[in-house]
């Protein structure tokens, strides 16, 4: 265990053994609300108090590890429920002993504790691979495999070819990809790779993505390489474009900043519970303490969901649904309710004012943070489908201009350079004329995919329409600014094309511009001045970056 999952496991504990430690002067006072009541109406007042009190304690103490007390405070809760229903005058003096009595009984409950910790996910500490990804390319057709390496790495990538299983299981011993690429069936054998494979322990034991190239497209081969949790599987002679889009959306997912989470809990214990659960995944989590701060907390932390208990004192979680779903701009915002409730009619009508989703306490951390994360991950599907073009996976004309104005402000505010560039494939409509369209996708989704590989996970890129492309490099000075479009039009050159018997290749021109030239410039007219140097480098012949001139 390293530090950082000493700490957090530290503070876990820490926070169990404060709510332990509160907990019996808890009880005491729940048993002094049962002991004062006296019967008739006077008595809605303290059995309102006494039911939230046992509703909060029957959603905590589960996750603290006191499922039978979280059990048997449930059972009260639904009892002093149905009292407020049903009226006051029900309750006789036989029933308010027993209610003495069953909350003295939570006492003896409260000592079988299991240690929550057993059912803990475990800590993330897994990082994502370095700038260069390592890739093993296990292939016994050399040519193959060496064309094959040679375009993978124009695309930034550290490829170590094998020419049998045998070979890369021996080398699996002592380190390991980043990626595994393996052929289904080699020529100078009969056993499919994959039965190979899963014969190998080496290999299988690798704890890295795998894909499959193959020239033979059957059912029983693709529920092998399945079986063995293949990511991917790719018909030669291959798309290379493809393929590396697959790479790119593989460690795009281990690449992606924070899953960011808002928790609206009025317990104040399971809300840093909650916090530190999912913090300790990867993700970044925020507690709100004054709910009628909710739209300022969501403008400054942009939350991604929202994990919020249905009931709470003065203002519910429907009633906070509510607000949120007032304002259009978060009409799409994932809101989760999380409570003890278990009436399912109660549970559907919190869903209809303004709820995605409903988990009943208590909860597993793994249950919290699987729920979370798969949710979270589904909304960011939709809001690319919305702001993404689906050839490339960047930002759309609208959504980059968007950006533009933004980061240039930005930049502005803060006093660093930014620096913007537009890019065009040259004499593409060549490229479709010759080729057909489909093959000019090609083109612009290998041009997409290597601004990808080439920038920084800072910078963004969009495609600005057709075979145009804008890029934005925040706290980027011009001559560095220049030097990577310069290094990304010689990587794009090399990069070949199958169409029939014969190969092509493509170009591209660039234009770029500096803030610092720009100094009382908007976004727009930075933007202006980039493509006017685009058109510079294509009237000077193409295939070249050319710098905004200020004059």
């Amino acid at each position: 265990m390293d530090q950082d999952q000493r700490d957090v496991a530290d503070r876990l504990a820490q926070l169990r053994a404060n709510y332990l430690a509160r907990l019996p002067e808890e009880l005491s006072s729940l048993k002094s609300v049962g002991e004062a009541l006296c019967g008739g109406e006077q008595d809605r007042q303290g059995l309102e108090a006494l039911q939230q009190r046992l509703h909060k304690l029957a959603g905590t103490g589960g996750s603290f590890g006191l499922g039978e007390l979280s059990a048997n405070a449930r059972v009260l809760e639904h009892r002093v429920e149905r009292w407020l229903d049903e009226g006051l005058e029900v309750m006789d003096d036989a029933e308010r002993e027993a209610l003495v009595d069953d909350l003295e009984a939570l006492h003896a409950s409260s000592s079988n504790a299991v240690p929550v910790w057993q059912d803990s996910v475990p800590v993330k500490t897994d990082t994502p691979p370095g700038e260069a990804v390592r890739i093993w390319l296990v292939e016994d057709d050399v040519e193959v495999g060496r064309q094959l390496r040679y375009q993978l790495e124009s695309f930034n990538y550290s490829v170590r070819m094998f020419e049998s299983i045998e070979e890369a299981g021996r080398t699996a011993r002592a380190e390991q990809p980043d990626l595994l690429i393996m052929d289904v069936m080699f020529e100078s054998e009969d056993e499919n790779s994959t039965e190979k494979m899963a014969r190998c322990p080496a290999l299988k034991a690798l704890e890295c993505p795998l894909l499959f190239i193959t020239s033979h497209d059957d059912f029983l081969s693709r529920v092998r390489a399945a079986r063995l949790g293949a990511m991917g599987y790719f018909i030669k002679p291959i798309d290379v474009p493809r393929l590396v889009n697959r790479i790119t959306l593989i460690f795009d997912q281990h690449r992606a900043p924070p899953q960011r989470v808002l928790v609206v809990d009025d317990d104040a214990d399971l809300a840093e519970h909650m916090r530190l659960v999912l913090e300790s995944q990867g993700m970044a989590a925020e507690v709100l303490q004054v709910p009628e701060r909710i739209m300022e907390e969501i403008a400054a932390f942009r939350p991604e969901l929202v994990l919020m208990d249905m009931h709470m004192p003065e203002f519910s979680g429907p009633d906070l649904a509510g607000v949120i779903r007032q304002h259009e701009k978060h009409a799409n915002l994932p809101i989760v309710y999380l409570s003890a409730e278990t009436d399912v009619t109660e549970q559907i009508k919190a869903m209809d004012r303004g709820a995605d989703d409903f988990l009943t306490k208590p909860i597993s951390d793994f249950q919290l943070v699987a729920a979370v994360r798969a949710r979270i991950a589904r909304a960011r599907q939709l809001e690319e489908q919305i702001s993404k073009d689906s050839l490339t996976g960047l930002l759309k004309h609208a959504s980059i201009k968007e950006a533009v104005e933004m980061n240039v402000r930005q930049a502005h505010r803060v006093g660093k350079p930014i620096t913007l560039a537009m890019l065009d494939i040259d004499h593409f409509k060549a490229v479709n004329d010759s080729y057909g369209h489909a093959k000019g996708d090609v083109v612009i989704a290998s041009l997409a995919t290597l601004l990808r590989q080439r920038l920084r996970q800072s910078d963004i890129i969009g495609r600005y329409g057709g075979e145009e492309f804008a890029v934005i490099l925040p706290d980027c000075d011009l001559e560095n600014g220049r030097r990577v479009l310069d290094d990304i039009r010689q990587r794009f050159s090399s990069l070949r094309y199958s169409h029939a018997e014969e190969g092509f290749a493509c170009t591209i021109s660039a234009g770029v511009a500096c803030s610092e030239d720009y100094p009382d410039s908007i976004g727009a007219e930075l933007l202006v001045a980039a493509d006017e140097a685009l058109y510079t480098a294509k009237r000077g012949g193409r295939d070249q970056v050319q710098i905004a001139s200020a004059e």
